[in-house]
């Protein structure tokens, strides 16, 4: 037994010094410096948000050029960019440990820039979403390798302090695109937003091509395969806290991009603020951005599922408040314009402080498979929330009612899964 015992310890000892060893070399092959490093991944993992955001001011023009007939088809362009998101995450990140990191990225930009110049040139809706799917296929590229890049390249603390520096970073492109992208669109109208996404892509990889070195060399590499999936989704399936964190991630998610398909149209149909829009909403995702930070700092104090069941009980009551106000209420419009802008802010807010909790709860019983699980994860929750986001989103009727009913009939579903997590909790304290 005591042999037995001493040749396993010996084996898992091994293991760490083989992947220590690993990272050693990784780290000492690269010539960028940390600062560089986390600039060039902000940019990267930017793509997806500007890829979003960005478009958000075209959407009006897209709508009288391509389905003047029904102008609610045009937040598909949001929906299907996202759906083509949550399909690569599946792949991407183990097709990386194959093939290498900068060669799925490259790939992935490649396609992301044929799929612009189709919607670039397109004339029809049907063949814009296509190509708007390809893309988001190509953008989950950079989304997700690039945490493999820091995973490869720091450890410890100090990998942890790099993922927040790039966060940081990242929160700030949400308050700009809208911006930005506007008035791209004075200029050449909304195809010049695909020429504006080209060349970000193309500069961020090029940048990367030149800065970083493949940190996964060709001995390293594991083959793609199928099993390893199966495996992982059956061992999540068999656990009660993950299904039910599974089913608020996607609610929490629907509320997310809910709000990103149809705030446009609200301000722009509704309360006749198209032309500030962009300001707006650089104010709306600065405030919300620091969610993440307060989490941060209180989460140790309360943990997880406290703060994701409060989070999301404040935001059915003041959905439930807006509810009453709307229906039974006749407010000046201006005072009701600055009450939208606040929820608004409470509903970004809201998403900062759920969504990573929800993650980190889920793979808290999955540390033997956290890389899968977590792409596992992330496409049922971006693709199950994409298709309630998009259906409600087609009941937009020129006010915000849709989009608050909406919010507050989802956030209920929500808490009702978040609350019966209680149950299944291994760990009280989390």
């Amino acid at each position: 037994m005591a042999a037995g015992h001493f040749r396993y310890s010996y084996a898992i000892e091994r293991i760490i010094t083989l992947k220590d060893e690993r990272y050693f070399v990784a780290r000492q092959q690269q010539t960028i410096g940390k600062v560089e490093f986390i600039a060039l991944m902000a940019m990267l993992v930017a793509t997806v948000a500007l890829s979003i955001d960005g478009m958000l001011p075209a959407l009006p023009q897209m709508a009288l050029d391509l389905v003047p007939e029904d102008p609610n088809k045009v937040q598909f362009v949001l929906a299907s960019f996202i759906i083509g998101m949550g399909i690569g995450t599946l792949v991407v990140g183990p097709l990386s440990d194959s093939f290498g990191r900068k060669t799925v990225i490259l790939w992935g930009a490649l396609l992301y820039i044929v799929a612009a110049l189709a919607c670039l040139f397109t004339t029809n809706i049907e063949m814009l979403l296509f190509a708007r799917c390809v893309q988001g296929i190509g953008a989950s590229a950079p989304r997700v390798v690039t945490q493999a890049l820091v995973r490869d390249l720091y450890s410890g603390r100090e990998m942890a302090k790099i993922s927040s520096f790039i966060m940081m970073i990242f929160t700030l492109v949400p308050a700009i695109a809208p911006l930005v992208c506007s008035g791209i669109i004075a200029l050449y109208g909304w195809r010049g937003v695909f020429g504006v996404f080209i060349a970000f892509v193309v500069l961020g990889t090029v940048w990367m091509q030149l800065r970083i070195k493949e940190p996964i060399n060709t001995t390293n590499r594991r083959p793609f395969r199928i099993k390893p999936f199966k495996d992982a989704l059956r061992d999540m399936a068999a656990l009660p806290l993950v299904r039910l964190s599974i089913a608020t991630q996607v609610f929490c998610y629907a509320i997310l991009f809910l709000s990103i398909m149809i705030i446009h149209p609200v301000f722009d149909v509704y309360f006749e603020r198209a032309d500030s829009f962009p300001l707006w909403f650089a104010f709306i995702a600065i405030l919300a951005g620091s969610a993440s930070f307060l989490n941060a700092v209180i989460v140790m104090k309360f943990g997880m599922r406290r703060l994701i069941n409060g989070s999301i009980l404040v935001q059915l009551c003041l959905s439930i408040v807006m509810v009453i106000m709307f229906v039974f209420f006749q407010v000046p419009k201006d005072l009701e314009f600055f009450i939208y802008v606040f929820w608004l802010i409470s509903v970004f807010f809201s998403a900062g402080m759920t969504l990573g909790n929800l993650t980190a709860l889920a793979l808290e019983p999955l540390g033997h498979i956290a890389g899968t699980a977590t792409s596992i994860m992330g496409a049922i929750a971006t693709l199950g929330s994409t298709v309630i986001a998009g259906t409600i989103g087609q009941f937009f009727d020129g006010t915000p009612m849709a989009h608050i009913i909406g919010v507050c009939s989802i956030s209920a579903i929500a808490l009702f899964f978040s609350r019966k997590m209680r149950k299944y909790d291994r760990v009280k304290t989390v």
